[in-house]
């Protein structure tokens, strides 16, 4: 046995030790960080160690350090967990090491992007002829479609980005509801676009479709680029896109959807009204690592018009070996990237059509359940419609509200962490693991119960 095959096997042990423990270990970390680093040992070594004695040194040495992410008990973060082919896939993808940015160097990965791109539009009801980018996250797949979206609007002005950059050009407005996630403004500040303008909201998060057009009609025509949102990230609530996006149109805007995880709705036939008008927007991103539930890391950019996300992405080496069809390079900001529609293309296949809308309803029922059992919590109050996978909850006032979380994370059953929607200090629970049974939500509002008793 080679010291590579020992190490993988030693992985393989502890990986499947950790999974084993997810259904009773405490979902917080147990040690710290200046604890794990004691136990990692801080001085670089000063010669070679075994392979599979290092992966038994990090195993033991972090596991204490570990928060429970892929327990079916973890509700603090729209995070899932990891469907088993997925996982299983995501082990060979390491081994296979593949550079999945070119066609002709590596077809295999390229033919896999290719069909779980196409099932995705599919199964998401996006316009077929639309561009699909794996990118790392929803962070850059917003920050991928918004660069095509900036360069577009302002070739549509007259001024080429590529070319002559920002400076002179044209003022490019960015508008969006005051509930979008952060995430957007981290991905405008990036293009060098600034903060948007703000359009009001509902109380659940969801933009006010007359509030758009008057503030689009305040700043005239011009380059325009409107973000709307699947999913806010509290109460889970849907943009009315049937209204909104004809809004936008009227004032010649670029329409984004920024779906991370809520896009997925439209997979559900129970739930994909929730997304109805919203393929006539101009760029969508989710998340495959939220509602899908395959391994960190996986955005999804998509882009309707593939040429304008090339102009945005794409670009030229004379080393590079560029494929008439175009590669996988031309619709992500990275040069580097390792094969993550592998990954998606085994939790497609492995789940197919009928076992992503299940997934989907069955992470919508649980959320109903934590809501209906909350509520019959004294002193709690649930603050959103749940229609989709977000509860948000209060007790009575933000001290109890706060000391019921503190309590709750500090015995362990679950982890649910809090937030401030609308000035108030809630208990934010998110239901996004393929995992998660009727037994972990009752024990989880079991240990809410209790921290509520106790408050």
């Amino acid at each position: 046995m080679d010291a590579r095959e020992a190490a993988l096997q030693r992985a393989y042990r502890h990986a499947v030790r950790w999974l084993a423990s997810l259904s009773e270990r405490p979902i917080p970390a147990r040690a710290s960080v200046e604890e794990t680093v004691r136990a990692l040992g801080a001085d670089l070594p000063g010669g070679p160690s075994p392979p599979a004695d290092v992966v038994d040194l990090l195993a033991t040495a972090c596991e204490p350090g570990l928060t429970a992410f892929p327990s079916g008990r973890f509700y603090g973060f729209v995070v899932g967990g990891t469907e088993p082919a997925a996982l299983a896939t995501d082990w060979l993808v390491s081994a296979w090491d593949q550079n999945s940015v070119m066609r002709a160097v590596s077809p295999a990965h390229t033919a896999a992007e290719d069909i779980a791109g196409a099932w995705l539009l599919d199964l998401l009801r996006l316009p077929g002829e639309s561009a699909v980018g794996f990118t790392t996250g929803a962070t850059m797949a917003n920050f991928t479609c918004l660069a095509a979206a900036r360069d577009a609007v302002l070739d549509g002005a007259g001024w080429n980005v590529a070319r002559d950059g920002l400076v002179g050009g044209p003022l490019l407005r960015v508008v969006a509801g005051e509930d979008r996630h952060m995430a957007v403004d981290l991905a405008l500040r990036y293009l060098g676009l600034g903060a948007p303008e703000l359009v009001k909201a509902d109380g659940q998060g969801r933009i006010e479709p007359e509030a758009l057009r008057r503030t689009l009609a305040a700043g005239g025509r011009g380059p325009t680029i409107v973000i709307l949102q699947a999913g806010d990230i509290h109460s889970g609530a849907f943009d009315p896109f049937e209204e909104a996006i004809p809004a936008a149109r009227d004032a010649g805007a670029w329409v984004h959807v920024d779906g991370a995880f809520g896009l997925w709705a439209a997979a559900s036939p129970r739930h994909t009204h929730l997304t109805d008008g919203c393929s006539a927007a101009d760029s969508w991103a989710t998340d495959a690592h939220k509602t899908l539930n395959v391994p960190y890391d996986c955005g999804l950019a998509v882009v309707r018009d593939p040429a304008a996300l090339r102009a945005a992405m794409g670009l030229h080496g004379a080393y590079l070996i560029q494929h008439e069809h175009g590669d996988p390079i031309d619709k992500v900001p990275e040069l580097s990237r390792r094969g993550r529609a592998f990954t998606v293309w085994a939790a497609l296949r492995s789940l197919g059509r009928s076992g992503v809308a299940d997934l989907v309803e069955r992470l919508c029922r649980h959320a109903g359940a934590f809501a209906a059992g909350i509520a019959d919590i004294d002193g709690a109050t649930v603050l959103n419609d749940v229609v989709f996978t977000q509860v948000c909850a209060d007790f009575g006032d933000d001290d109890r509200t706060q000391r019921v979380i503190g309590r709750l994370l500090d015995e362990g059953t679950t982890w649910i962490s809090g937030s401030t929607w609308h000035g108030r200090r809630v208990m934010r629970i998110s239901v996004s693991n393929w995992s998660t049974t009727d037994d972990d939500v009752r024990r989880a509002l079991d240990a809410i119960r209790g921290a509520a008793a106790g408050a």
